[in-house]
């Protein structure tokens, strides 16, 4: 087994259990290897620190499996992905939800890995190349382990290049899924696309936050913003929302959106479901003095790297002005943002320069985050990518 020699006075982190090395972390590699091997990390003095594997290909050139001299074997990846099933017992009462997250990367100790469940599918993500490597034994396992349908890939993300992989997508055990597949959430019902859709077919992560639009929503005039498939929609509807208009630049999605709709039995308006330019959309009603009740921004990601984050700051201030411009004084303002590269505070900060410019004062009601089948490790704070606020806006 290879070597990856620190440098001297770079090992605190991993130390602290952080399971990524970045290459200039790396004094040298000693012994022969190919990327996506698994290699021992090791002191300048020699001593064993960590092992993970590596990709001489990405910046993040060692991704840490472990902090023991343990065999990365079949049962090591047995006993980890068995952790991470039972971690989620107790999460939610029976009957509350059929599609949950099984694995979360890193944050459960398989960096690389997402494992969805949908019902009697799994829908899984391999993302890095040394998680690929073992593509074979953690989907056999994934099958005695959870018994589904079938298991079918979604690793059609462009962070696979970054790894020197490309898409790949398609059936890996059992059965396919079909082209809708129907989900039950908290009462409500939802048609998904887990073969085409984003990330693996639905925001799992925003569940809870779904769910406590109901809160809001009774009587309220509603816009749902960056609508995707019209979830947060659907709960406003479901929470006695008076009238809900989604925008979203996707046909497809909308057409989606109006099927959930008409699926949970309320009335489908053609003229509520907007597509177009959300920045623009809401440029455009605030020129028309058009006012809601109860605005929900859940844009995509905006910082895909460090150099985007002042980009990205940008977008979230701009989305957030047009937003509480167009809220009615006491309207409530459901925002998001869901870019990992993005720190809350900094967050906060660009929510807060969209209330000055919007000249409008908004107090927060409750700090949001992911859903708890969506852990991020102490260890790993990077893993706490998605962030929230639900404001009153005066």
């Amino acid at each position: 087994m290879a070597e990856v020699v620190i440098k001297s006075g770079r090992e605190k982190s991993i130390l602290n259990k952080h399971p990524w090395v970045f290459s200039g972390a790396i004094e040298r590699i000693e012994g022969a290897f190919q990327d996506g091997d698994v290699v021992d990390l090791v002191s300048h003095r020699g001593e064993f620190l960590a092992r993970g594997y590596l990709n001489t290909r990405s910046q993040i050139t060692v991704r840490i499996l472990t902090w023991q001299e343990e065999e990365v074997n079949t049962s090591f990846w047995e006993r980890r992905l068995k952790r991470a099933v039972c971690s989620r017992e107790g999460l939610f009462k029976r009957g509350e939800t059929e599609a949950i997250r099984l694995v979360n990367a890193e944050s459960d100790g398989l960096p690389g890995l997402v494992v969805d469940r949908y019902g009697d599918y799994l829908i899984v993500q391999f993302l890095t190349l040394g998680i690929e490597k073992h593509k074979g034994e953690i989907v056999e396992i994934l099958r005695e382990l959870l018994n589904p349908r079938g298991i079918y890939e979604r690793s059609d993300v462009d962070v696979r290049y970054k790894e020197g992989l490309s898409y790949a997508r398609g059936v890996l055990w059992g059965r396919e899924p079909p082209e809708r597949l129907l989900i039950r959430e908290y009462g409500l019902r939802f048609w998904v696309d887990v073969k085409k859709g984003h990330k693996t077919g639905f925001y799992l992560d925003q569940r809870e936050n779904r769910h406590k639009v109901v809160n809001f929503a009774e009587g309220a005039e509603v816009l749902n913003c960056f609508a995707y498939t019209g979830a947060f929609g659907v709960y406003a509807l479901w929470g006695g929302a008076r009238r809900v208009i989604h925008v979203e630049s996707s046909a497809e999605a909308l057409a989606m959106a109006e099927a959930n709709v008409e699926l949970n039995g309320f009335p489908v308006h053609r003229e509520d479901f907007v597509v177009g330019d959300v920045f623009q959309v809401l440029r455009e009603y605030r020129d028309e003095g058009r006012q809601f009740d109860l605005i929900v921004l859940d844009p995509p990601k905006f910082a895909f790297s460090r150099d985007q984050i002042p980009d990205a700051i940008r977008g979230y201030k701009d989305i957030n002005m047009l937003a509480m411009q167009l809220l009615r004084p006491g309207g409530v303002l459901f925002t998001f943002s869901c870019s990992g590269l993005v720190p809350p505070q900094l967050f906060q900060k660009a929510v807060f320069w969209a209330s000055i410019d919007a000249r409008r004062e908004a107090c927060v009601l409750e700090k949001l985050s992911q859903a708890p089948d969506h852990p991020f490790a102490l260890n790993f704070p990077e893993g706490e990518y998605l962030k929230g606020f639900i404001l009153r806006v005066w």
